[in-house]
């Protein structure tokens, strides 16, 4: 399938790796609408303005979305929260559910009857290798991403014989300003592997053009979500050790 004047609504897009993304669908001949909380977008594309951490925000932005139609829907948007589970805010807690999953839901909801409608479009969530390998210390985030996995199966399932497909691809770790100095730390210490922007997006990409299922991004972490599936006790403990690596950055 490809891109030329298909119309699309992708979440987050400001970031580094949306602005790559969005680079390549305009290249392809989309055209992009993105939701972002930023003032302006690094290139040429129109802006919804609004923040998916709110219901209040949210609700504002699935009211102008769901009045138009859409051929494609990218939920990129995501926010990270590293440390101990205990230690995370009530605020922090609920912005990561927010935007991590709720705010994709709804926006699902919003477009997904244009769709079905017109028996076309592309609902793609991007989630994490994280949302199957459920790290410690990556709590909040791991379940929010586990969750939008559930969301894309059920979808699927849900629509098929519809004409909307949907896509889920997974990324392990990327090299972004946006990790913190102790995940820095926690990926020297473990020796975590964190892919370049730009490769992480031409791959997102190539996933939405070949409609493709599932996408897991990298290995041996594609393997690994595969074991876990079958013997999480078995990821268990090859994980242990980096568990205590990064418990002991959090020691005062």
């Amino acid at each position: 399938m490809r891109l030329r004047n298909e119309r699309v609504l992708m979440t987050g897009g400001a970031g580094g790796i949306g602005s790559l993304i969005a680079e390549s669908l305009i290249k392809g001949g989309a055209n992009l609408t993105v939701i972002d909380r930023a003032a302006a977008l690094p290139y040429d594309a129109r802006l919804i303005r609004g923040d998916l951490s709110t219901l209040e925000g949210l609700e504002t932005v699935a009211a102008t979305t769901a009045a138009e139609p859409w051929d494609i829907l990218i939920n990129l948007a995501g926010v990270q929260h590293f440390g101990p589970f205990g230690a995370q805010s009530g605020d922090a807690l609920v912005t990561t559910y927010m935007v991590n999953l709720i705010a994709p839901a709804r926006l699902v909801q919003a477009v997904l009857p244009c769709m079905r409608e017109r028996r076309h479009g592309r609902i793609v969530n991007i989630g994490s290798i994280f949302g199957s390998i459920n790290f410690a210390h990556f709590v909040s985030y791991s379940s929010s991403k586990s969750g939008l996995h559930a969301l894309s199966q059920g979808l699927r399932r849900e629509l098929a014989g519809s004409g909307v497909r949907v896509i889920y691809v997974a990324p392990r770790a990327v090299n972004t300003p946006l990790n913190s100095p102790l995940v820095r730390e926690f990926a020297k210490q473990t020796k975590m592997t964190m892919d370049e922007p730009k490769r992480v997006a031409r791959r997102i990409v190539k996933a939405i053009v070949r409609c493709e299922r599932e996408a897991y991004l990298g290995f041996p972490e594609s393997l690994f979500v595969r074991v876990n599936a079958l013997a999480p006790s078995l990821v268990d403990g090859a994980l242990a050790a980096n568990d205590q690596r990064a418990a002991k950055l959090f020691v005062a």
